[in-house]
């Protein structure tokens, strides 16, 4: 059948469509999907459709790129689900199509620099961390309570009649916050109700 199936959305209710609608007419889709939906948003049950309706030989065709992911990422894994059924795709105004040689060179460019930049990302945030642990600062969350406040705990537990919840509550954590960083309960605890 090879049909060409449009997909457009705006991001605000306060935008609207006809622009993407009219472009998408023109490069002859028969059928398009909208969404007014962010596009972090990660429901997007037009777009769901259109992917279901989309079949071996036919063109997704969309306005522009950032209509269609929510990041390079997302787009390349898109994209690359559509070519291996055998779907084409088509970006207006960016000029990319993979239904040819140099479109699928073009997009496969696309694809290389988005791993290049994840790669890139997680060399960063290795470097940081090692950089910071050299410093002797350990990577995470500051811890919740302080040795001050360890020392404190410690002392209440001793007390039989005080419950760890009321301890927890007081130092704004959770009872498995107190039992990990204060380690094992009194056995003269065990009974008293928490």
């Amino acid at each position: 059948m090879n049909q060409r199936i449009g997909y457009a959305r705006v991001s605000t209710d306060d935008q609207n469509l006809h622009l993407q609608r009219d472009a998408l007419e023109k490069a002859g889709c028969q059928v398009i999907y909208e969404n007014k939906t962010s596009g972090k948003n990660t429901e997007r049950p037009e777009l769901e459709a259109c992917l279901k309706a989309l079949r071996s030989g036919d063109t997704l065709v969309v306005w522009r790129l950032d209509r269609l992911g929510r990041s390079l990422g997302d787009l390349v894994k898109l994209v690359t689900t559509l070519e291996e059924q055998k779907i084409g795709f088509e970006s207006l105004q960016e000029k990319i199509e993979t239904t040819s040689a140099s479109g699928k060179l073009v997009f496969h460019v696309f694809a290389a620099l988005a791993e290049f930049e994840r790669n890139l990302i997680s060399e960063r945030t290795r470097a940081g961390l090692k950089a910071a642990r050299a410093r002797g600062r350990l990577g995470g969350r500051k811890p919740k309570l302080k040795q001050k406040d360890i020392r404190e705990i410690k002392a209440l537990l001793k007390d039989p009649n005080i419950p760890v919840s009321d301890i927890a509550k007081r130092f704004g954590v959770s009872r498995t916050t107190i039992y990990n960083r204060v380690g094992v309960v009194k056995p003269d605890r065990e009974g008293t109700k928490a």
